[in-house]
């Protein structure tokens, strides 16, 4: 994550006064307080990256206070992946059904066997023949797209039972179908695994995440499906933007564009992601550009779209937009957002509850950075009614900002109405 420098608030001081603002009508814009922003420039207060990217957006100076993080030299491997067992047969799969749906453990065969619970595995070993394999399959897609249904308005301690359940039962599979067929299994795996990684990370545990993105990887990619391997990239990288690493994101992001052979539809939602890094960074123009690609690209893969589950998200009507919406917060132009968002967050299906309220919660932090509080309490009443249903841990994380950003106007009735609501949600216990 970016860190302010110490001597920031004198620069913004100059820069203000150079703009012809007087300290009370430059707060009024930023919808901050007077003596806020009179510390902040007196360097009695180190303020949020936020707040100074707000300030540049003002001022018509970005990246002049705070400039854009660099691309580091980030590879696929910087976001580490917890040590896994060796893939295969040699890796033998626990879920013990708990409460929150989430005690499931790989382990080695070793492991097993000297734990003692060989005889219950003993079995899998043997390939359990098919009457008909693409019926099977077929079935097997039916389910996935119903679990993926599921998981847009379920919490993940619902879903992730299922998906593990479904990816052990292809494992079988695999071992007694034809080569036709199989590669058609393995393809189907492998998105059960990707997807698994998402709801893993939709349930805050970032290790389990990674350690289903990498299996989706190994099963596409025996298979000669190197897309997966694209996308895991891009995946990684929504990892590192959650946790505020601007260059780490953009440098992901931009391997996954880079990869030969990599298909319009991956390289789109990596260019999207790479401009979310860009936002993140404060690099307008970069993240501007990203975006335009992604458009270019993601429409080529429209006009030409292969059968199959789809990658990435299948739920938002126009992704590029409702991710511009989300870029221009990031970019201190919260008024800009907000109109791209008022548009965009309504035309995303109610059924979607995930995606509509993932991209409600940073609609109404736009509209709360905006000084619009009514409305931004509005907005977040529906998103903490929502995430009641979908417990999503990345959606918590603009949650989080968004109470932040209410709470500077603790005089507000509307602010005060929500604010029992707010910290219910936000508590461990919620």
């Amino acid at each position: 994550m970016e860190s302010v420098p110490h001597d920031v608030g004198p620069r913004l001081r100059t820069m203000r006064i150079e703009k012809g603002h007087s300290l009370s009508a430059f707060a009024r814009r930023v919808f901050y307080t007077k003596g806020y922003l009179s510390r902040v420039e007196t360097g009695l207060q180190l303020p949020s990256l936020e707040f100074i990217r707000r300030c540049e957006a003002e001022l018509d100076a970005p990246g002049e206070l705070v400039p854009p993080a660099g691309t580091s030299a980030t590879s696929a491997t910087s976001v580490q992946s917890p040590a896994a067992a060796a893939p295969g047969d040699d890796e033998v799969w626990l879920m013990t059904m708990a409460p929150i749906g989430s005690a499931f453990t790989p382990i080695t065969r070793r492991e097993a066997l000297l734990g003692g619970i060989a005889a219950g595995t003993a079995l899998a070993r043997w390939s359990t023949p098919v009457a008909d394999p693409g019926d099977c399959v077929a079935r097997h897609r039916q389910i996935f797209d119903a679990t993926r249904e599921l998981g847009q308005s379920a919490p993940p301690s619902v879903v992730m039972p299922m998906l593990v359940g479904q990816a052990q039962a292809l494992r079988r599979l695999s071992a007694s179908t034809p080569a036709r067929v199989g590669i058609e299994v393995a393809v189907l795996a492998a998105r059960t695994a990707e997807f698994a990684g998402w709801m893993a990370q939709e349930d805050g545990d970032d290790a389990a995440a990674l350690w289903w993105t990498d299996r989706a990887v190994e099963v596409a990619t025996a298979v000669g499906d190197d897309y997966v391997a694209s996308y895991a990239l891009v995946r990684r990288a929504l990892i590192t933007l959650y946790r505020g690493d601007a260059p780490a994101t953009i440098a992901l992001a931009s391997q996954a564009r880079s990869r030969p052979g990599t298909p319009a539809r991956i390289r789109g939602l990596a260019a999207q992601r790479e401009a979310q890094g860009h936002a993140l960074a404060g690099d307008y123009d970069a993240c501007m550009r990203a975006l335009d690609e992604a458009g270019r690209l993601l429409r080529d893969w429209q006009a030409d779209a292969p059968t199959g589950p789809v990658i990435g998200t299948a739920h938002v009507t126009d992704p590029v937009a409702v991710v511009s919406g989300w870029c221009l917060y990031d970019l201190g132009r919260p008024r800009e957002a907000a109109a791209v968002l008022d548009t965009e967050v309504p035309r995303i299906p109610s059924s979607a509850v995930r995606a509509r309220t993932r991209f409600g919660a940073r609609h109404a932090l736009a509209h709360a950075a905006s000084g619009e509080v009514e409305h931004a309490c509005l907005l977040t009443r529906q998103i903490i009614n929502n995430l009641a249903f979908v417990q999503s841990a990345t959606i918590l994380t603009d949650l989080r900002k968004l109470a932040k950003a209410l709470r500077r106007w603790p005089k507000n009735p509307h602010v005060r109405a929500l604010d029992p609501a707010l910290t219910a949600a936000l508590s461990p216990a919620a």
